[in-house]
């Protein structure tokens, strides 16, 4: 087997971090893999000597009918650069990779396996208004059921494919997102940084409209506490309306944006609680992340990933309570409020998630998930 692995790029980003680890557990055993990027942005640490090879080398800011545009030409140049390298599997990660990788089969004489890793909620992610979530639904309904296998990365996100976009059942298989718990454990805690007097909450993630930081943003002005402090980790073209609203709402002594830090598990280590306030997830890592670093969870119980995490057995419209944290219906501003209240107010049910998220993490241990990978994408034959 020689393994092509297709992404964007490796900018921050759960896939962008599965990817990384991928490639090091290939070298790692020996499995011959090459990397293939569109942007030469690359915030994670890859193996010495991985072959890294470019079907474009473009900007982050393209509009997306630009984008749209240029995925036949992408495919065409991808097809020839599989043939070159003699690929008998290529991976792609994410949508418009996706759709690069199907397309650049049919447009060559020579046969090589093509899976897809959808990361996603499809008909969440792209319900937005507009040309770019009418073309994605196209596109994954007309395109993903001829790939050989789509893996997912949680049991919600492929029944969205099999039941929105005609996946064939057959074809679709889960695979959860892996966690380095070890290099997680190594890291050391940024112990000065929090004053501990105050309640700390981090979040992390993309700043868009879809990880929806507006929500704890207005859920920490509802609380009216002074002691409360939020820490936004993330870069995306909301920054500048999330500046506005922190102003807007006289919160810039409590709410601090980051930027992108390839190493928040320092700060993740140190702080009280962690906060995710996503409209939709595939199987979202950070939520991993934060429990092997020992922080009790809140996070909305959007479609798909966290109630799969956290074990949830029973919807309400109220605070969902479980061993590793609680969960809130999306988008309810007055919830995620009593939320972060609760945790406050009750220090027991913090230490209980803390000694529960330790056990839970250890399903997902990276090498674990990898050999899934890896055996799976074997059986593709």
């Amino acid at each position: 087997m020689k393994l092509g692995i297709l992404i964007y790029s490796l900018s921050g980003g759960g896939a962008e971090r599965v990817v990384s680890h991928l490639t090091s557990y290939c070298f790692k055993n020996n499995i011959d893999v090459e990397l293939i990027l569109m942007n030469t942005n690359i915030e994670f640490e890859l193996p010495v000597g991985l072959k890294i090879h470019f079907i474009e080398k473009s900007q982050g800011n393209e509009n997306g009918i630009m984008k749209a545009l240029k995925i036949p030409i992408l495919a065409y140049k991808y097809s020839r650069l599989v043939k070159k390298l003699k690929l008998t599997h290529s991976l792609s990660f994410l949508t418009r990779p996706s759709f690069i990788n199907i397309l650049a089969r049919k447009l060559s004489f020579y046969n090589f396996k093509v899976i897809t890793n959808e990361r996603a909620f499809p008909s969440l992610q792209y319900s937005y208004k507009g040309f770019q979530s009418t073309f994605n639904k196209t596109l994954i309904k007309s395109l993903y059921k001829k790939s050989d296998l789509v893996i997912s990365n949680s049991f919600e996100n492929a029944k969205d494919l099999l039941n929105n976009f005609e996946v064939p059942k057959e074809k679709l298989k889960v695979i959860h997102n892996p966690i380095d718990l070890e290099k997680i454990r190594a890291i050391n805690t940024k112990t000065s940084f929090f004053d501990t007097t105050l309640f700390n909450i981090i979040t992390v993630g993309r700043l868009d409209k879809g990880k929806n930081h507006e929500l704890l943003i207005k859920a920490v002005h509802q609380l009216q506490n002074p002691l409360i402090r939020l820490y936004i980790f993330g870069v995306g073209d909301m920054l500048l309306e999330l500046e506005q609203l922190i102003a807007q709402l006289k919160l810039t002594n409590q709410i601090i944006l980051m930027g992108f830090d390839p190493n928040p598990y320092q700060y993740l280590k140190a702080a009280n609680l962690f906060i995710f306030g996503s409209n939709h997830e595939g199987f979202p890592n950070v939520i991993l992340e934060a429990m092997a670093c020992e922080l009790p969870i809140l996070t909305t119980n959007c479609q798909s990933g966290p109630s799969e995490i956290m074990k949830l057995e029973t919807f309400k419209e109220d605070l969902m309570i479980t061993d590793y944290g609680i969960l809130v219906p999306i988008k309810n501003i007055a919830l995620m409020t009593k939320g972060i209240k609760y945790f406050v107010d009750h220090p027991d049910y913090t230490l209980h998630c803390k000694q529960n998220n330790i056990s839970r993490v250890k399903d997902f241990k990276k090498d674990k998930i990898l050999k899934e990978y890896i055996d799976l994408i074997k059986t593709t034959t």
